[in-house]
């Protein structure tokens, strides 16, 4: 049983346009596709899940710091979608890799290794698309070295 539902109404606003409603104070969001079907007056929904995963990341590295008493106030991410053809010759996403990076050195961050040990099975959108499309996640610290 679900502990949760969320909902979004999404209604055709014009061609490839919608509006995604989401509820509540939650502004209205504008998708389009890009161009030559729509016009790309808004993000595409490839653009979305990339989106939703570099997120819900980034969310889930905040409070696997905040456990310990860490703050990563600044936290970056860019989530890269691989877009290509299937057997079928249908477009798919066919994997996204997720850099998040850390406003300050490893070093002035305690429990980092814990952290970076269990951050990802908090991210709820990447353990549930994780079955289908491969994620790749790195993560730096501010002087580019690689910690995970």
């Amino acid at each position: 049983m679900a502990d949760s539902v969320v909902t979004v109404r999404i209604t055709q606003r014009q061609g490839y346009q919608f509006d995604n409603e989401y509820g509540g104070t939650v502004p209205k969001l504008l998708t389009d596709e890009p161009p030559p079907l729509g016009q790309g007056a808004g993000p595409e929904p490839a653009q979305l899940l990339a989106s939703a995963v570099g997120n819900c990341l980034a969310a889930s590295l905040i409070f696997s710091l905040a456990k310990y008493r860490q703050r990563a106030d600044g936290l970056a991410c860019q989530v890269d979608a691989e877009i290509g053809r299937n057997a079928d010759k249908r477009l798919r996403v066919l994997g996204l890799r997720v850099r998040l990076t850390l406003p300050v050195a490893a070093a002035e961050l305690q429990h980092l290794d814990r952290a970076l040990a269990s951050f990802e099975d908090f991210c709820t959108v990447t353990g549930s698309i994780r079955a289908a499309i491969p994620v790749s996640v790195e993560v730096v610290d501010a002087a580019g070295a690689v910690l995970k």
